[in-house]
């Protein structure tokens, strides 16, 4: 750490988006006062959120865990008693030793996700620590697997088109994503294609924040994004908008894939997605038209229960085109492919003698904490927040409110799901702690090394899991190791040519180093599919049993416009519960000045289903179906087709009253990757 109580000290921003942002963290008297963008970045180029810019009211926020707690009180109650760091390691491993000994090492499970990206931090000493243990393994799919699958499954490898190289498309689609909040820096390189003439085409359900700064907006319903693309790619082949030397070349199935989207004729998917026909026709054709066309995949159209046919439906669209082969055009879901790390290095999976443990998704906690025939016993929950970001959280509540659960939570703050802990921890913020970043977007890899003091008695998860690593008396060399060893371990990659140069010494140096991006240039001759080609149809996808060509497949609840609702369907509506502009997730809904900025939960309605319910704006309104209920204040706004609903944002209980929108969603998994279906969710409204 530097010494220095005085100045200003980069620093990365550890956030869950795909930015990571370069920073400068200015100190007086040894606290940061300040955090600004870091000039020098050549991504982000000292343009930060609003959510960074106020990082210091998170750090120093008056409700700060600052010392270990201990649970005296009822679980959710919130009350507990101070312990001493000693007092609540030695608890654990004593608790974890009597469960290993009674009920197996598979009875203990962590649940965690990316509260905080730095790799030490989330899959590192952690990962050593439960592979020593033998507990039984998470399934983390909440966010991006179903996409990342079906995405996999056509292409192969985990990389698309270059930020850099977007400001060179002439047509830009973002499918599904509210850029403007969630990934800004893509929109600045966005709105340099607009100045040479780029068109950006918004596909949402929702008209947000990036479909309001889009050339054309267009909504459609929820989970019908591959039809849409079904019925661009009917018209793409219809008019010889498609380039078949690069087919032929680089994919295969497109004779069986021309076929297959004659069924879904511009008519025929007007109906199902609520898009006009002729919006379909002059999307194809501008698409087709284009010289390089760039789509932008979202995290939303994933979280479907068709979610990763979704994905690979639009991943399948500019190898019809051959737009891969323009710089500027093709697509990206993610980059993180590129700057794929060691592992095994990281995570020690050799520690675990029990290799087939049992696994257990992290969406169906819920259930998996009610199972009374393999029960969980231990649960120890770090980066996450389960009972506001899981799914099915009635299910999730009760399963937490169980007394022979020995729950540890590790966290900034006392959290919904932290009043159900047994012990409490307090954890260290990214800028307490040395750690490493990649992003899965850009291409640059970045260290942090802790800037001020840790704020009371703090630790950071590297810390945390060695302490109990060794109280456990697991490998001694495993829990020793130091974090820049671990970091030297994290780039030792021979396999990934494109962390080549990214060393230890050059990020203590530079900070931020770029990958080696050379052999992305030759990346298409030799994709790692089966085929080594593009696939338009998969034979693996056909073996595991969905359709080997994109297909589109309906949701489980819920309605497209080819099967709408009976007057008396309990549940008419499809509720969406995207991110707001000022959270991340569950992430500063804490904070005042991010409260402030989002003032309350609202309920989107469009005016067609508010009438039919006697529903005015500003009215407060109960959503419910099987699983739970949720009351917020109605807005009245077209932003989208009549028959969806939607609401922002993930907010914290308050003054004892829980606002969750994710009593409402199912704990179903996707068709691909086991993802979570968030946004598959039928509901009905009523006015309070």
């Amino acid at each position: 750490m530097t010494d220095a109580a005085d100045g200003v000290f980069p620093g990365v921003c550890p956030l869950d988006c795909p930015d990571t942002c370069g920073l400068l963290l200015h100190k007086e008297n040894g606290r940061i006062v300040k955090v600004t963008g870091d000039p020098n970045h050549p991504v982000t180029k000292g343009a930060i959120c609003n959510k960074v810019r106020n990082m210091t009211e998170r750090i120093y926020h008056p409700e700060r865990l600052l010392h270990p707690l201990k649970r005296v009180g009822p679980k959710g109650a919130g009350q507990f008693e101070r312990i001493t760091w000693e007092e609540a390691l030695a608890e654990i491993t004593e608790r974890f030793r009597e469960l290993i000994t009674r009920y197996g090492s598979e009875s203990i499970l962590p649940y965690s996700f990316y509260g905080n990206m730095g790799v030490l931090s989330v899959d590192g000493m952690d990962r050593r620590f439960f592979n020593a243990l033998g507990a039984s393994k998470l399934e983390q799919t909440i966010c991006n697997s179903a996409g990342s699958v079906g995405w996999m499954y056509t292409m192969g490898f985990y990389g698309g088109v270059s930020p850099e190289d977007t400001e060179h498309a002439d047509l830009i689609i973002v499918w599904g994503g509210n850029l403007v909040s969630t990934n800004m820096h893509q929109v600045v390189m966005a709105e340099k294609a607009r100045k040479k003439g780029a068109k950006v085409v918004v596909i949402d359900v929702h008209r947000n924040r990036t479909a309001q700064w889009a050339d054309w907006f267009i909504p459609l319903y929820p989970g019908t994004d591959t039809a849409l693309a079904l019925g661009m790619m009917n018209v793409l082949f219809a008019q010889g908008l498609t380039d078949k030397p690069f087919m032929e070349r680089y994919t295969v199935g497109h004779e069986l894939l021309e076929e297959h989207v004659r069924d879904f004729t511009p008519e025929r998917v007007a109906r199902i997605t609520g898009v006009p026909a002729e919006d379909i026709v002059r999307l194809a054709e501008m698409y087709g038209r284009a010289q390089a066309a760039y789509i932008h995949v979202g995290n939303g159209l994933q979280h479907h229960d068709n979610g990763g046919m979704n994905v690979r439906a639009i991943t399948c669209l500019p190898a019809v085109t051959g737009h891969w082969q323009r710089r500027g055009g093709g697509a990206t879901k993610s980059n993180s492919g590129y700057a794929k790390l060691n592992s095994a290095a990281l995570e020690r999976p050799d520690l675990r003698a029990n290799p087939q443990a049992r696994h257990i998704n992290m969406n169906r906690i819920g259930e998996a904490l009610l199972d009374q025939e393999h029960p969980v016993k231990g649960l120890f929950v770090y980066c996450s927040n389960p009972l506001v970001v899981a799914p099915d959280t009635e299910r999730v509540t009760r399963g937490f409110e169980r007394e022979d659960l020995f729950t540890v939570v590790h966290d900034l703050f006392l959290t919904d799901t932290a009043k159900y802990a047994d012990i409490v921890l307090p954890a260290a913020s990214s800028f307490e702690s040395t750690d490493l970043f990649t992003s899965y977007w850009h291409h640059y890899i970045q260290l942090q090394e802790p800037v001020i003091e840790r704020v009371g008695e703090s630790k950071s998860n590297y810390e945390l899991f060695s302490l109990l690593g060794q109280m456990m008396g697991l490998d001694d060399e495993a829990f020793a190791e130091s974090e820049e060893s671990m970091i030297r371990g994290a780039l030792n990659l021979s396999s990934n040519p494109y962390l080549n140069g990214v060393t230890l010494e050059a990020l203590q140096e530079h900070r931020h180093v770029k990958l080696d991006m050379s052999p992305q240039a030759r990346l298409l001759e030799k994709l790692p599919t089966p085929s080594g080609k593009i696939e338009l149809y998969s034979e693996a996808l056909e073996r595991a049993g969905l359709p080997g060509l994109p297909s589109y497949m309906p949701l489980q609840e819920g309605y497209d416009g080819e099967r709408r609702p009976a007057k008396d369907d309990l549940y008419p509506l499809m509720f969406i519960s995207s991110p707001n502009h000022n959270f991340l997730n569950s992430t500063f809904a804490n904070v005042g000045k991010h409260q402030q900025l989002e003032k309350e939960p609202l309920l989107q309605i469009h005016p067609e289903d508010a009438v039919a319910r006697g529903i005015s704006d500003g009215d407060q309104v109960t959503v419910w179906n099987e699983r739970g209920v949720y009351k917020l204040r109605a807005q009245v706004a077209d932003r989208m087709l009549p028959g969806t609903v939607i609401s922002q944002g993930l907010w914290w209980e308050k003054e004892g009253q829980r606002q969750r929108a994710n009593a409402l969603t199912p704990d179903r998994l996707a068709d691909m990757g086991k993802g979570a279906v968030f946004f598959s969710t039928a509901v009905n409204v009523k006015r309070q």
